[in-house]
């Protein structure tokens, strides 16, 4: 008989993007899965065993670009006059508090826990070190940055030049990289908003230590323009004059792609992602094109600014999104099959929070990263496929456990690692102090 730690016990497993297979034990020891086996062909003895009848486990969704600092911000943010982000976002991020981001931060790790979220990127905000304790207690793979920008006309409290900037990154990583299941990434929030000095000390500091680099790329056609003007080329051009571009890159939304961004992002193994609610409003990426390149993004929420924090939701708009963009035009309504989106789910995903290979399937060897769907739901009842209805009909709250690098995270929609409760009444608290 063999030993684990975790045994999660005759179950339907989802192991990667295209295959689903029926009856099998998932065995973990260490943070890692050590068999995915029928049930009958191996026994196992386990220190604690979840049962996986009328359950499908599948690997944890990764949300490859949101923002915990703008959490506070929900409901506020639909329909306002543009520009949201100078008239909206930049004047409320300016007025963060640790007391604010670690509510922002609880909020937020509440809410990716309960819709099935196990790993994610932050974008950067302020006062990051009081969001990093609530995601190491909350036992989420989190990829943290401090908001980098140097230009002029900033809100007093934000303002600050290059060197110290990219201090404050210098000290979130020292603090935080590698405690419990953190990273911490430099980033450049957007390059309209930082000079070239802040752009090589990011670039170098991140180099140095071997970190991920991200920023906002291609979102608004005023932003590419704007770099156009300044630099008389277009973002990736620029970056790939300055010796940015790596696969240590992550470009976040990266819509308005010239081709010869789509080589250089080919070329140096550029990581991307997509937020398609946020995006909608902005530009429709080229992705099938993308995909035939060998380029996989992966999936942003882009905060709960931008309707919340579910990449269920994301998925089916993105491929609603794609079906009427590309392939309405071409006769083509397998455009972006589900096993694609999936695809970009988890191996672009992994890809964006630097875990390759090791997160984004159940595998043996890999992380152990997944999560349960209750397939006794009235909604995933009947199906012909069920890989297809969980992309089809799959929602959060469909959504009972959750393990991340082996540890229990969530058990039949109870949350074992934050206090579901009193995050809730704190927030209920906030919303009438507003």
């Amino acid at each position: 008989m063999e030993k684990c730690d975790l045994l999660i016990k005759n179950a339907v497993v989802m192991t990667d993007y295209e295959t689903v297979e029926y009856g099998m034990d998932i065995a973990v020891s260490d943070g890692r899965i050590t068999a995915v086996a029928k049930s009958d062909a191996r026994e196992f003895c386990a220190e604690k065993t979840i049962s996986g009848e009328e359950k499908l486990f599948m690997p944890g969704l990764i949300d490859s670009h949101m923002h915990t600092g703008q959490q506070l911000l929900k409901g506020l943010v639909l329909d306002a006059k543009p520009i949201i982000w100078t008239r909206v976002m930049l004047p409320f991020e300016s007025t963060l508090t640790p007391e604010k981001m670690k509510l922002s931060a609880q909020a937020a790790a509440l809410e990716m826990i309960k819709s099935g979220t196990t790993a994610f990127i932050d974008a950067g905000s302020y006062y990051m070190d009081a969001a990093a304790e609530v995601y190491e207690k909350s036992g989420l793979r989190g990829c943290l940055s401090y908001s980098t920008m140097d230009e002029d006309g900033l809100p007093e409290s934000i303002a600050m030049d290059a060197a110290q900037a990219v201090t404050e990154t210098d000290r979130l990583y020292e603090g935080w990289n590698g405690k419990g299941n953190l990273k911490v990434y430099y980033s450049l929030r957007a390059l309209n908003s930082c000079s070239h000095e802040l752009t090589e000390l990011a670039a170098g500091h991140a180099r140095e230590r071997g970190a991920m680099l991200q920023a906002h790329m291609n979102e608004y056609q005023g932003e590419v323009d704007g770099i156009i003007k300044r630099e008389n080329m277009r973002p990736y051009e620029f970056l790939e004059k300055m010796g940015v571009l790596s696969d240590r890159f992550l470009g976040a939304h990266s819509l308005i792609l010239s081709e010869t961004e789509k080589e250089l992002i080919k070329k140096r193994g550029v990581k991307l992602c997509h937020c398609p609610f946020s995006n909608c409003g902005k530009a429709v990426p080229d992705t099938p094109d993308l995909a035939e390149r060998g380029i996989i993004p992966g999936f942003g929420t882009d905060g709960a600014a931008h309707g919340g924090l579910s990449l269920w939701n994301e998925m089916r708009i993105f491929r609603s999104l794609m079906n009427i963009y590309h392939g309405v035009p071409n006769r083509n309504p397998k455009v972006m099959p589900a096993e694609l989106l999936f695809r970009m789910l988890w191996e672009g995903g992994a890809a964006a929070v630097d875990e390759a290979g090791q997160c984004g399937k159940i595998a043996e060897g890999c992380k152990a990263d997944f999560v349960s769907i209750y397939l006794d739901a009235g909604r995933l009842i009947p199906s012909g496929n069920l890989l297809h209805t969980m992309f089809e009909c799959a929602e959060s709250g469909d959504v009972r456990d959750m393990v991340v690098g082996g540890k229990v995270l969530m058990e039949n929609r109870e949350v074992q690692t934050l206090d579901e409760e009193k995050i809730r009444f704190e927030m209920k608290e906030y919303m009438k102090r507003m």
